[in-house]
């Protein structure tokens, strides 16, 4: 009798764990689909299918503390429509779109818009970021764990066009191109409820992504360094300079660390100098250069300005800068390509 009852005991935890294996492996089917869809799609570009809620469904109300404490509900905004934006000031491409949507408030108040950004970061960075681009819209706050059901699964920065109801009038825009694109068709009264926006590349608005290519001028800096001192690239005229953007939270940036270490020690007096541009605060780089004893410089950039400049907000990548202050390679993104360049440079 016990065997038996052993037995079947056995059979059903083998038939439990079958079920969550076939789940497992349906669920990681399905991320790999997704993966590969989006490996086949340009990052910003419109997709085929917009993703995130339907058109004419209603957003689920919520209340969130704006930037001076104050409780701020989505029914507030009932009566006209809103220009609703998943936001982070630490997300590079929203600081990139930041100028440009502060410069579209003023016409979208003339169309009764209301644009309304929703931010999972600190008050004060968000504030940093309205005060310095003159956007003067609200901005709520959320966390990771508590992020609103349209945004939910979705990156930043992303946008939904609501009505006067509060329903989604236009697909999810997912993005800095079909922000953008968004909120110049708002702006113009002609958004499309459905197909694609006429979306205007941020290449073709001089922002690239890829990084600059070689042969373009390697744009110049004065930047503070972890020991407070102010560091220009024009100090290194003359010389081969290997520049390497991280950031401390960055996995393959520690990764490429023992490699740079590694590279200075053998070559960073006579054959290519190492400068690491970190993003952040000066202390938390510095910690994490004492962490890897790095002994070559490391500059703090102001938020992704000097990314900008180079066209990438991508961590580890890196720029070979000839003696002239030309790139002489295109931008090397991860801790192997960053190794190869390295090693090419030195011949």
């Amino acid at each position: 009798m016990a065997t038996s009852i052993m037995i079947v005991v056995l059979s059903l935890a083998v038939v439990g764990l079958a079920a969550v294996v076939y789940q497992l492996v349906k669920q990681n089917g399905r991320i790999l689909l997704r993966l590969d869809q989006l490996e086949k799609k340009p990052a910003g570009f419109a997709q085929d299918e917009p993703q995130g809620l339907a058109v004419g469904t209603p957003v689920s109300p919520f209340s969130l503390p704006d930037l001076s404490g104050r409780t701020v509900s989505l029914e507030e905004f009932l009566g006209r429509q809103t220009l609703l934006v998943y936001w982070s000031p630490d997300c590079g491409f929203c600081a990139l779109i930041a100028p440009e949507l502060a410069s579209l408030q003023s016409d979208l108040r003339k169309r009764n818009v209301q644009l309304l950004l929703v931010s999972y970061a600190s008050a004060e960075s968000n504030r940093r970021l309205a005060d310095e681009h003159g956007l003067k819209c609200p901005i709520l706050l959320t966390k990771d764990s508590e992020t609103l059901e349209a945004f939910k699964n979705e990156g930043t920065p992303t946008a939904y066009l609501l009505d006067e109801k509060g329903r989604v009038a236009h697909p999810l825009a997912s993005g800095a191109d079909q922000v953008l694109a968004l909120a110049r068709e708002t702006t113009a009264g002609r958004p499309k409820r459905k197909g694609l926006l006429r979306v205007q590349p941020l290449s073709e608005s001089r922002i690239e992504r890829g990084g600059l290519k070689a042969g373009s001028p390697a744009p110049g800096f004065h930047l503070p360094d972890i020991r407070g001192r102010t560091v220009s690239l024009e100090e290194y005229r003359g010389r081969r300079v290997l520049l390497v953007f991280t950031q401390p939270g960055c996995g393959p940036c520690d990764q490429l660390a023992p490699q740079l270490v590694r590279l200075h020690k053998e070559h960073g007096e006579n054959g290519l100098a190492v400068l690491v541009v970190g993003r952040g605060d000066i202390e938390g780089n510095r910690r994490k250069a004492e962490q890897h004893g790095f002994e070559f410089p490391v500059v703090v950039q102001e938020k992704w300005k000097l990314s900008r400049e180079y066209g990438t907000f991508a961590t580890p990548v890196a720029f070979l800068i000839g003696e002239a202050g030309l790139i002489a390679r295109n931008a090397a993104v991860g801790p192997d390509e960053i190794v190869s360049l390295a090693r090419e440079a030195l011949g």
